[in-house]
């Protein structure tokens, strides 16, 4: 199975890519959240891709959908376990970040889901009903190409502010929490690494 793939980008459609790895060229299809990346991308240009491998009984012919980050992965992962929603269906349906998309489930936040490609508001109900309460650290995803202040700095705000405002912790106990996750794990680089850590060392 295919999990990762870095290669040459030989060609860009309007909803997948063909991706040239060790002679064989891939084809790829992107969400359009993960589409809008490779506008600063031109063909010939060197791509690297986490891969969702799809083959089912249904749809016997694999399908290759790509992410930019890890954590879009596992989230789409997430969002394809909801009742009626199929790994197409959801590729289609991913324009708008995995973070904002995550506030809204979180946040039970109807309005906001249906306004993403196919998803309507019985869907959207059940997108709440089945991932509420899982989504706390894909709320602190951020695009691949934002840097807005020093990473350690972003990541810790961004990681004390989930804590603080979704999840009801008092600010010197978020600070509190998080600095001593840091303390613990020196190689953390990225908000979905310390949200992990500080909640492991608080079990």
């Amino acid at each position: 199975m295919i999990g990762y793939l870095e290669g040459t980008l030989l060609k860009i459609d309007q909803d997948r890519i063909l991706l040239l790895a060790n002679q064989i060229g891939y084809e790829v299809l992107l969400p359009a959240v993960v589409m809008e990346t490779l506008k600063t991308k031109t063909l010939g240009d060197t791509l690297s891709l986490h891969i969702y491998y799809q083959q089912t009984e249904r749809q016997p012919k694999p399908v290759l959908i790509g992410f930019n980050l890890e954590a879009e992965k596992e989230f789409f992962q997430y969002f394809i376990s909801v009742e009626d929603i199929g790994a197409l269906k959801a590729v289609k349906a991913l324009d708008f970040p995995v973070a904002e998309i995550a506030r809204a489930i979180e946040g039970n936040d109807v309005a906001k889901l249906t306004q993403m490609k196919g998803i309507g508001k019985r869907t959207a109900q059940k997108i709440i009903a089945t991932l509420k309460g899982k989504m706390q650290k894909f709320a602190l995803v951020s695009k691949p190409e934002k840097t807005v202040m020093p990473v350690e700095e972003d990541m810790t705000k961004q990681v004390i502010d989930v804590l603080v405002s979704q999840l009801g912790h008092k600010a010197s106990d978020a600070k509190r929490m998080v600095s001593e996750a840091l303390t613990r794990n020196s190689t953390i680089s990225t908000a979905e690494e310390l949200f992990d850590e500080v909640y492991r060392g608080e079990t």
